[in-house]
């Protein structure tokens, strides 16, 4: 079976006008054309047009989009990924709409506010523990206080950048580039230049007094980010699963080794 162009635009919530441009550019080709000139989809291509609107969400430009299905030609591990990806965000959207829905109610009727219940889905403290532990309670300290100093534009910012980092590793791994490749190196400046935002941690304390540079490895802080990112799937999930993860590990070891 297989479905216009016209049908295709409907029922994906597309346009025409996309897809004919999306054809001229090679990045979804019809399954064939009618004798009336029409371009018709089959479903290996309705699953390939899924991909696409999925990456496109991720805001993925198109070039980056073409390069990903080129490396990642098995649709159903790519779909299992973007899922894994999708089922995360749905919990974490869940339990927000939970805690506003919540709220709402009780200011509307007059309630009283659970303070404990009012934050579930936004918990920035969910690794304080490994925090102090690996680098100690003021280090946590620091960075609870910059967070809670923050307006909340800011907080909307900083979030917005740690997500923007987090999909350009997913899209880098996807794509199958190499970690030492300019592009990955790139990202993995990008990445220390993040931390470095951070109060307590080892690489803003460098930043902040370069002389403290023979007290606090930065090359190990980094390149034992990126193992942590491995082995714990809380933090690996950020960049689409343990493939993903190793990707942006192996990416930073480099750097650290060239450049920190």
């Amino acid at each position: 079976m297989d479905w216009s162009i016209q049908d295709i635009a409907r029922i994906a919530g597309t346009t025409s006008r996309t897809l004919r441009h999306y054809d001229e550019i090679g990045l979804l080709k019809p399954s064939r054309i009618g004798t009336n000139g029409y371009r018709y989809y089959n479903q290996a291509a309705l699953v390939e047009l899924q991909r696409i609107l999925l990456l496109r969400g991720l805001g993925l430009a198109l070039p980056v989009i073409s390069q990903v299905l080129e490396n990642e030609t098995d649709a159903a591990k790519a779909l299992d990924g973007h899922l894994e990806w999708l089922k995360q965000e749905q919990d974490r959207l869940a339990r927000q709409i939970a805690s506003v829905t919540q709220t709402i109610n009780a200011v509307k009727g007059g309630g009283e506010i659970m303070a404990e219940d009012m934050f579930n889905g936004f918990d920035h403290t969910q690794y304080k523990d490994e925090v102090e532990e690996r680098w100690g309670k003021d280090a946590y300290v620091k960075g609870d206080s910059w967070w809670r100093g923050m307006s909340a534009d800011e907080k909307a910012e900083w979030k917005q950048r740690s997500q923007r980092l987090g999909e350009d590793w997913m899209a880098a791994s996807t794509a199958g580039i190499a970690p030492g490749s300019a592009e990955a190196q790139a990202l993995a400046k990008r990445h220390v230049e993040w931390l470095t935002v951070i109060p307590g941690t080892p690489a803003s304390d460098a930043r902040s007094n370069p002389d403290a540079r023979s007290n606090v490895d930065v090359r190990q802080y980094v390149t034992g980010l990126g193992e942590m990112y491995v082995a714990d799937p809380r933090f690996a999930k950020n960049y689409g699963g343990t493939d993903g993860a190793a990707f942006v590990r192996d990416a930073l070891k480099i750097y650290a080794e060239q450049n920190l």
